[in-house]
């Protein structure tokens, strides 16, 4: 019996491994946990046309105030693109873009757009946005600070379209570890050998949150503005109480009396306590609580326009390719009046606190407007006439360079014919993400100044043109795009068509058709699958795949 069984052993073992896998394999296919696509809504019912047509009527003043014609609207197909760019992340597959052609339906436009922020791509691609104006874009410590923990979190929140307000509260004032309470990597983001930067806490509440840039008031009176160097000390001493514990973030108090701030003063070189305070409408700010909770209560409440703004002027930003004010985190400072009712960030913020601090129905207003609609081609654009005056008043849609992850993301997918999301296999998102890592490292990133403006440079225009990234993604095989359509394409008009949907998600124009229909005419089996791969590598390189308009 002994010698039975070691002779079987060495048999067994690769059996026993194959068959692991295939129940691991199948247990994956079969998991519940994999979110199905959202399905299209029949009619969009959300009530927003009475908001639409109040921001549409201030850009109509200001166009006819500046006397000039905004430009024709966009294409439906430009429009599809634009969106998926924003939402997503990436270029529509074209599978999706066959079905949006072949939807006949009323509201296609904002149909789609319901359809793709109930995507998951859409709670992923926005949380790689938010997050770095969150936590920054540096690597932090990675003891105390869990980046994809925060990601998998906000995620989370932003698919569930949890109200803003309470996301912003629960990052200031949540108490655990960095694992179990992911939203307390807001704060922890900024702890170094295990010492709170209150000073940086303070600064990047003020821009996040409320649109402000007071960190100069860390050393000095602001010289523009009105906040002291007192107001900006009361804010950092909000953070007083956190403490960075083996159990996590936690707010250091005894008998639930405060701790003293204390600090250094920069002229006596003396040791001075500073009082928690806020700078602006202390009434806001509940007496109970800890400090932290008191100030993320401040900072969310529901009179505090600043909060609204700065929310609005960031979304209106990364769907814009700019903010409406530039710099996003340096807004004016509103002062205590009302709203203002032919103010765009007011009209918006009211509406937006008004439903709950939906960001969901934020999005869809900002993309039903009519701003967001209009073409980046204007008549003037060919004349040089008023061109300044035309980007000054939004008469077209802004161009703007795409961000490094929205290009390999726009390569990767169209590599594929089919749409690459949660439902891919793994091994496909697998090497998305290091491919994607990989790219964004070589192409340069900005981090959380990814919105301010910028020129494209050598470098990068070298790496779409000569490196690996092009090179692999407009290779023809049998499981690629490009190959398939060589093989399948049923004839040269049909190949070429679905070249510039995949890669530039719109036909060729007749010129185009004239120039390169020559090129696929009596081509077949490997001379067809070269001239495609041409194709894909100079439609990859073309200034219209990286740039959005």
């Amino acid at each position: 019996m002994t010698n039975v069984r070691s002779n079987w052993g060495p048999t067994l073992a690769p059996l026993m491994v194959v068959a692991g896998l295939v129940v691991l394999v199948v247990s994956a296919a079969r998991s519940s946990s994999i979110p199905a696509r959202p399905t299209m809504p029949a009619a969009v019912t959300s009530d927003i046309s009475s908001i639409v047509a109040q921001v549409d009527q201030l850009f109509a003043d200001q166009w006819r105030e500046a006397k000039i014609e905004p430009a024709l609207p966009a294409d439906e197909l430009a429009l599809f693109r634009r969106l998926s760019l924003v939402l997503h992340g990436t270029a529509p597959s074209l599978e999706e873009i066959r079905r949006f052609e072949t939807d006949y339906g009323s509201d296609r436009i904002a149909r789609w757009t319901a359809e793709m922020l109930a995507d998951r791509r859409f709670a992923n691609y926005f949380t790689r946005r938010f997050s770095r104006f969150l936590v920054g874009a540096e690597e932090g410590q990675v003891l105390v600070f869990r980046r994809d923990r925060f990601w998998a979190w906000m995620s989370d929140q932003l698919h569930a379209n949890r109200p803003y307000d309470e996301i912003v509260r629960a990052m200031i004032s949540e108490r655990g570890l960095w694992t179990d309470k992911p939203e307390v990597n807001f704060v922890a983001a900024v702890v170094n050998e295990g010492v709170v930067d209150h000073n940086k806490l303070a600064g990047r509440t003020a821009r996040a949150f409320l649109g402000q840039r007071i960190d100069c008031a860390e050393c000095h009176n602001h010289p523009f503005a009105n906040w002291k160097q007192s107001q900006f000390e009361g804010l950092a001493a909000c953070y007083g109480e956190l403490n960075i514990s083996p159990v996590g973030v936690e707010d250091n108090q005894v008998d639930k009396t405060v701790a003293p701030y204390r600090l250094q003063d920069r002229v006596t070189l003396n040791d001075r306590d500073v009082v928690p305070a806020v700078p602006y409408h202390e009434e806001w700010m509940p007496s109970e609580g800890t400090t932290r909770a008191r100030l993320a209560a401040w900072v969310t409440h529901p009179a505090n326009r600043r909060f609204d703004r700065a929310i609005v002027n960031r979304v209106w930003g990364l769907m814009f390719g700019k903010p409406w004010i530039q710099p996003v985190d340096d807004l004016p400072d509103p002062g205590d009046e009302h709203p203002v009712p032919t103010d765009l960030l007011d009209v918006l913020g009211a509406d937006f606190r008004v439903h709950g601090c939906d960001l969901k129905r934020l999005i869809t207003v900002i993309a039903a407007s009519r701003p967001f609609r209009l073409s980046s081609q204007h008549p003037s654009f060919e004349t040089g006439e008023n061109v300044e005056l035309i980007e000054q008043v939004w008469g077209a849609f802004p161009i703007s360079r795409l961000r490094p992850e929205q290009v390999i993301g726009a390569m990767l997918q169209a590599s594929s014919i089919k749409t690459l999301d949660h439902n891919s296999h793994w091994t496909m998102r697998a090497i998305r993400f290091f491919k994607e890592l990989d790219f964004v490292k070589e192409y340069g990133d900005l981090g959380d100044e990814e919105l301010t403006e910028r020129a494209g440079t050598i470098p990068q225009a070298l790496l779409r043109m000569n490196s690996e990234f092009a090179a692999e993604w407009s290779k023809s095989t049998i499981f690629s795009a490009a190959g398939r359509i060589a093989g399948m394409a049923p004839n040269d008009e049909s190949c070429l068509d679905n070249c510039f949907l995949i890669c530039l998600t719109r036909h060729p124009t007749a010129e185009e058709r004239a120039t390169l229909i020559p090129q696929l005419e009596g081509t077949k089996g490997d001379d067809r699958a070269y001239v495609v791969e041409d194709l894909f590598w100079t439609l990859f390189n073309s200034p219209e795949f990286c740039w959005g308009h």
